[in-house]
């Protein structure tokens, strides 16, 4: 059975729908040849462009253009069309908000994956401290390699108390955001935070685990995450610099912009 295309304007091609291989595996595939061909340079045509010219349904279409993001092939920003994405995509973060990395990644079109290196129950007698703990207290501890597009972005270390955090140790983390799943397994929101950001040369292991080139320089964020007022978080993050920027609104110390005045940045992020 032949599909009709709109006679293949654009150097789209005509689909037949071959027996095993799904419409939108076909129209991924040629997608992909005309993106190497360099057909959309210029801009990426939007949804009903494609359903036009390939004569498919919007389903199929849809289905095509997320393995594409998935791939960080394709960068998407809310109420934009869909653009083709540059390897040096940089993922820029408002700061002075409760934000989610997670989200932030996924807003640009490349999915955000993790690879998670550690989940478990253990005693840190310099992390405990840090969070009003004696230095014995059960902590949970979360250790993940943040991916964006399937590229290393972040090597990120967590502590919580136990008495908090246990409840996540059946969660799967590789494919979403810490505090949506504090927040759904135990009810407990993430409300405010203090972080300080640094810039640092990572350590040999953690230039091999980003797959950076040394020497190469990093963000290193250390944070608490606050809940209704009690430190429950402890975040160590090291972050590629390459990718990842912080971006602030400035205003002076009246209220206005520009001017004089201090500037106090306490994001957090998931």
């Amino acid at each position: 059975m032949t599909v009709d295309s709109a006679s293949g304007r654009n150097g789209a091609g005509r689909l037949t729908r071959t027996p095993g291989m799904p419409l939108w595996h076909q129209l991924l595939t040629d997608l992909r040849a005309r993106l190497d061909r360099g057909d959309f340079a210029g801009s990426f045509p939007g949804e009903l462009d494609l359903v036009e010219q390939y004569g498919v349904s919007r389903h199929t279409v849809r289905e095509a253009l997320r393995h594409l993001r998935a791939e960080g092939v394709l960068k998407v920003s809310r109420g934009r069309r869909a653009r083709v994405a540059t390897p040096d995509t940089v993922i820029e973060q408002p700061t002075g908000i409760v934000y989610s990395l997670f989200a932030s990644v996924e807003d640009t079109g490349l999915e955000q994956l993790s690879e998670v290196r550690a989940l478990d129950i253990r005693a840190d007698g310099v992390i405990a401290p840090r969070l009003g703990l004696e230095e014995s207290t059960p902590l949970l501890y979360l250790e993940r390699l943040r991916l964006a597009g399937g590229s290393p972005l972040a090597l990120d270390r967590v502590w919580l108390p136990a008495s908090v955090g246990e409840p996540l140790l059946g969660v799967d983390f590789r494919h979403t955001s810490l505090y949506d799943q504090l927040l759904a397994t135990t009810g407990i929101p993430v409300t405010a935070g203090e972080e300080t950001v640094r810039a640092i040369i990572p350590t040999p292991a953690e230039h091999r685990t980003l797959h950076l080139q040394p020497p190469s320089a990093a963000f290193a964020v250390e944070r608490v995450g606050i809940s209704s007022g009690v430190p429950i978080e402890w975040r160590h993050t090291v972050i590629r610099a390459d990718r990842f920027a912080l971006t602030s609104a400035l205003t002076s110390a009246h209220g206005t912009p520009g001017g004089h005045g201090s500037l106090m940045l306490t994001p957090t992020y998931s």
